[in-house]
């Protein structure tokens, strides 16, 4: 696993809010207003979705199938991103 400091250093943040933030657009009407309050995990790459009744829930389970990623975090049902957001877990 790549050191946490290192992986935000080298995100692209820009790249993750644009991107991020272009397929929010596109799939939020498939999560808004039935999961309204709760946060989406975005992989720009793959465009893969993660839900979570937190930030930090929706990043843990986007986590176990992109580790080293960076991702951008919407709170469904709210026009600006809560945070973009990559928990590490040092072991």
């Amino acid at each position: 696993m790549i050191n946490s400091e290192n992986l935000i250093k080298r995100a692209d943040i820009q790249k993750i809010a644009e991107e991020g933030g272009r397929i929010y657009e596109h799939i939020k009407l498939q999560y808004d207003p039935k999961e309204k309050g709760k946060f989406l995990a975005i992989d720009i790459d793959s465009e893969d979705v993660f839900l979570g009744n937190t930030s930090a829930e929706a990043v843990e389970i986007a986590k176990q199938r992109y580790p080293d990623n960076v991702f951008y975090v919407v709170k469904i049902g709210f026009d600006v991103a809560e945070t973009m957001a990559r928990s590490f877990i040092d072991s």
